[in-house]
């Protein structure tokens, strides 16, 4: 039997690679792609494919809602895909029904191991997202009603800010008004009792949102 492949990511030089390794795979086969969270709705509620490798930051809809969507359809098994090891990102994609969350710095054989494993219903977590998934449910332990600071949205700006995008830049991204962002950002900054864009980027830092080395 042939695993069928939905790729959502959108960034097309990493999707080309992912595709490349998949489809090497005897029982794979990436049957569609999709550059944004609306394109891959519609598409894995058009040809139903078995996994959805799903990116979690994505303009015109981000790979939770997407996820969220999908996974009430039944059109699909979803395993997330991430740059970054934040708990927050890990715990929303959980949430609404991934059954895989990696890093995309992960080994090209996690990957492959993943997408069978959720094939058969079973959950996969990367090395780093199983101490995340850990730590969470230890913190849900002392504290039930802990509840993330920051939307999806607001954490997607805030990684983007981090980086060192201008809020012009974000905007153009994100396919949103430039004071829509100042209003996020500003929102991040209150929420998080930042001072400055130096305190922001530490902030990133120091949850596993951006790396030091970026």
């Amino acid at each position: 039997m042939t695993i069928k492949i939905l790729l959502a990511d959108d960034h097309k030089i990493l999707r080309e690679g992912v595709k490349v390794l998949l489809n090497r795979q005897e029982d794979m086969e990436v049957v569609a792609e999709a550059g944004n969270g609306e394109e891959a709705l519609s598409i894995a509620g058009e040809i139903r494919p078995d996994v959805t490798v799903m990116d979690v930051m994505m303009p015109q809809m981000d790979g939770i809602e997407a996820t969220r969507r999908i996974v009430e359809d039944g059109s699909s098994r979803v395993v997330a895909l991430s740059m970054y090891a934040d708990r927050s990102f890990v715990s929303e994609m959980l949430k609404v029904g991934a059954l895989g969350f990696l890093l995309k710095d992960c080994a090209s054989t996690e990957l492959v191991e993943a997408v069978r494993k959720v094939m058969d219903g079973e959950i996969y977590l990367g090395p780093s997202i199983s101490h995340i998934v850990a730590k969470l449910y230890v913190s849900s332990l002392h504290d039930p009603d802990e509840i993330e600071p920051l939307t999806p949205r607001e954490k997607e700006i805030l990684i983007l800010l981090a980086e060192g995008n201008t809020n012009r830049e974000v905007a153009e991204r994100l396919h949103l008004s430039i004071k829509t962002v100042g209003t996020h950002r500003q929102h991040i900054m209150n929420k998080l009792k930042l001072e400055n864009l130096a305190d922001l980027v530490k902030y990133a830092i120091r949850n596993g949102m951006i790396s030091i080395n970026r």
